[in-house]
């Protein structure tokens, strides 16, 4: 290796350092702790982790597959504006939609109060379904994480060849017979790459489920740091939780290895859009406009009237401090977390050595690995390097500087860059690899060096790809909630961050404004999708 890639792989591995350093305590084991969180919590934690799993799982595959399957084979009415219009709950944080749900469904909420009114109830005499509770979070993951499975199986139907539809029709299947022997079969892939995502988020949650009150591995790390101060119990459950996510992440590879389904690409023919009428067209819209209103339309509605309601928060100065930290928070993030993954992007294309590839994956994992983990895998090394910067400073110069890393910004900074960096790094590929090699090529024997092909070549042809990444990773920054909570400095806030704190202090109304800002910034990238979509939708003739 020379210099640059150590240098790059050196950094890549810095970016790894939290999952390393949650990976190796299991390697190091404190079996009083494990005991006795064995004892007290983790067959909790556990049962309400595998029943969310399979509930969720269940849903969003209902739900994605569903709604896929009516847009991209059947023309009803608004099926267009449907077909983006079910990408807008990716814009919605599922904590956020778990506050608008319980101002609505709870006992003071308007549907019981209405409901009581009509009836002539009181509290304690009737009974109706608690929103807060593992059910409740069942129900708004659902609503919430569907997109991920619409988004990717549409996109495999779409691709689907008529070919076998015809074949199977000449053997006498029924369009149910063939949606089932052969449709649901060839996607099966792309749903289990889209069901896989949903429920690394809902391992990832921390904010519903603490709102909930549902106990899970995210809530029992945030309570064993703060509440017990057991550092090294909130590591060993860290762990507990990668190991989840690492079983996640085979099984999806594991699914897609056994489900190659190949297809001649010679023999497919754009797919017809069959028109709908009657009941039939009313039951597509139906599947489809449900989770539409359920996920989006009531959420962002009982927002507005929150954000109405408290009209004079929106004239406070300190709402427009915590817009603007989040705001300049979000773009630093974004700005380090997109330049790190174009230098490792590019240093991989020009090197692409074994060793790089492997820290550079490494450093991709982030996105895959719950806020609240990250948070205390890296908590560990910045506190024992400032203990160590201390020391050295008091024992040298009689100065003790304070936490320099631990508790600043720099602390959030870099656990933001490890979180979102895959995001910006898959955005960073993919437009590297429209540019062929042949280009650089050509660049080199008319003698430009590695550094002056990436400003004069590259950059000029990445600047969308570039611009989609640095978007994508500044909404993200805004919605994180777990890994802000644990790493903040001290009084410093964000609008996730207010929006959890007034929530949980139940004054759910003080939470609409910041949480309309966030829902209204993580729209900019919804559209971006759906413009992209439309496009190919366009291009493609389909």
């Amino acid at each position: 290796m020379n210099r640059g890639t150590l240098l790059l792989f050196a950094v890549a591995v810095l970016i790894g350092l939290p999952l390393i350093v949650v990976a190796l305590s299991l390697l190091n084991p404190q079996w009083d702790t494990l005991q006795h969180l064995w004892q007290t919590v983790i067959p909790e934690y556990i049962g309400h982790s595998v029943i969310l799993l399979f509930a969720v799982g269940t849903g969003v595959t209902l739900l994605g597959v569903s709604t896929a399957w009516c847009i991209s084979q059947y023309d009803f009415p608004g099926w267009r504006w449907l077909s983006w219009a079910l990408l807008l709950p990716l814009a919605m944080p599922a904590y956020i939609t778990a506050y608008t749900y319980t101002g609505l469904l709870d006992y003071a909420g308007p549907v019981q109060g209405l409901l009581r009114d009509i009836f002539s109830v009181n509290i304690g005499e009737y009974w109706f379904p608690q929103i807060r509770s593992l059910n409740g979070a069942i129900f708004v993951l659902c609503i919430v994480l569907y997109p991920y499975v619409y988004l990717i199986t549409r996109s495999a139907f779409m691709q689907q060849s008529t070919t076998a539809f015809e074949s199977a029709k000449t053997l006498g299947a029924s369009s149910l017979r063939s949606f089932w022997r052969v449709a649901l079969p060839l996607a099966r892939p792309a749903i289990a790459t889209g069901v896989t995502l949903a429920l690394m988020e809902t391992l990832a949650d921390y904010g519903t489920m603490e709102y909930f009150g549902v106990t899970v591995f995210t809530t029992g790390i945030f309570r064993t740091w703060y509440g017990i101060g057991d550092a090294q119990g909130a590591l060993q459950l860290s762990a507990l939780l990668l190991v989840f996510v690492i079983i996640l992440i085979m099984v999806e590879r594991y699914s897609r290895r056994r489900a190659r389904f190949y297809q001649q690409r010679s023999a497919t023919q754009p797919p017809q859009r069959r028109p709908l009428s009657g009941w039939r067209a009313a039951l597509a819209s139906l599947v489809c406009w449900l989770p539409v209103v359920l996920g989006f339309i009531i959420p962002a509605t009982q927002l507005l009237w929150w954000s109405v309601q408290k009209s004079e928060i929106w004239q406070q100065s300190e709402f427009w401090v915590l817009t603007f930290n989040t705001l300049w928070l979000g773009l630093l993030a974004a700005l380090i977390t997109v330049a790190l993954a174009l230098w490792l992007a590019y240093g991989r294309r020009s090197h692409p050595t074994r060793p790089l590839r492997a820290a550079i994956s490494l450093a991709g994992m982030g996105y895959a690995i719950p806020g609240i983990v990250i948070a205390v895998g890296l908590l560990s090394p910045l506190a024992w390097l400032d203990n160590q910067i201390i020391a050295t400073s008091e024992w040298i110069f009689d100065f003790n500087p304070g936490l320099l890393f631990s508790g600043t910004v720099i602390a959030l900074l870099f656990a933001y860059s490890v979180r979102f960096l895959s995001v910006s790094l898959q955005t960073v590929n993919s437009g590297l690899e429209q540019i062929t090699p042949q280009m650089d090529d050509t660049a080199r024997t008319l003698g430009a060096s590695g550094k002056r092909i990436l400003w004069r070549v590259h950059l000029p042809l990445l600047r969308s790809p570039l611009l989609a990444a640095l978007i994508l990773v500044l909404v993200d920054v805004m919605k994180e909630l777990p890994a802000t909570l644990v790493l903040r400095p001290f009084d410093f806030n964000t609008l996730a961050v207010r929006a959890f704190e007034m929530a949980s202090d139940e004054r759910l109304a003080d939470a609409g404004p910041p949480a309309l800002m966030i829902v209204a910034v993580g729209l900019i990238p919804v559209i971006m999708l759906s413009r992209a979509l439309r496009s190919k939708t366009l291009k493609t003739g389909e």
